[in-house]
């Protein structure tokens, strides 16, 4: 009895030390990914301010061909959206919340399933003959000390992403015609 009173107290001490450690953690996250592409500033933004073009480009629905994706608001621009269920990539759903037009979109990321949204920009600039593109998503973790520790990781885990999303936009953007 007194072994068991031991484990259960060292338990409840190391529950304490990471729910402390979690909670001194930053409460911010960024990620964000620069890329040149060989096309104008115009043709690179017409594949970022439309959601159904993020489909062509980005890398999650490629990764589940099964998701469902519904579309929403006007076709382009402000309020354009787009949402989506997927077994393995999660539900959520990206709201275009401002548009500098040829060059910042700004949107609104949601993951309900998560309690987590952020905020992200694809800012489009000249770059010589071509453009440079960099893609953002920042967010806050909250007071949850489990979403802190989740935190640390979200370079590692989303940048990839990035990466691999503007290797498809500067494939696709660099397309003759």
């Amino acid at each position: 009895m007194r072994m068991l009173k031991k484990i259960l107290l060292g338990a409840a001490i190391v529950a304490v030390l990471l729910a402390a450690v979690g909670l001194a953690l930053p409460s911010h996250f960024e990620v964000y990914r620069t890329t040149r592409i060989d096309a104008p500033p115009a043709r690179v933004f017409a594949l970022v301010d439309a959601p159904r073009e993020w489909k062509r480009w980005t890398v999650w629905n490629r990764r589940d061909p099964a998701m469902k994706i519904a579309y929403g608001g006007p076709e382009r621009g402000v309020n354009a959206s787009w949402s989506w269920q997927s077994a393995t990539e999660g539900n959520g759903s990206m709201t275009f919340v401002a548009i500098e037009p040829g060059r910042k979109m700004s949107y609104r990321l949601e993951f309900p399933d998560f309690g987590m949204t952020s905020i992200g920009v694809v800012l489009v600039e000249p770059e010589g003959s071509g453009s440079k593109v960099t893609w953002t998503n920042e967010g806050e973790l909250g007071m949850n000390p489990v979403n802190r520790y989740f935190g640390l990781f979200m370079d590692r885990m989303v940048g990839p992403d990035f990466e691999a999303g503007l290797a498809n936009l500067k494939a696709l953007a660099e397309q003759p015609g």
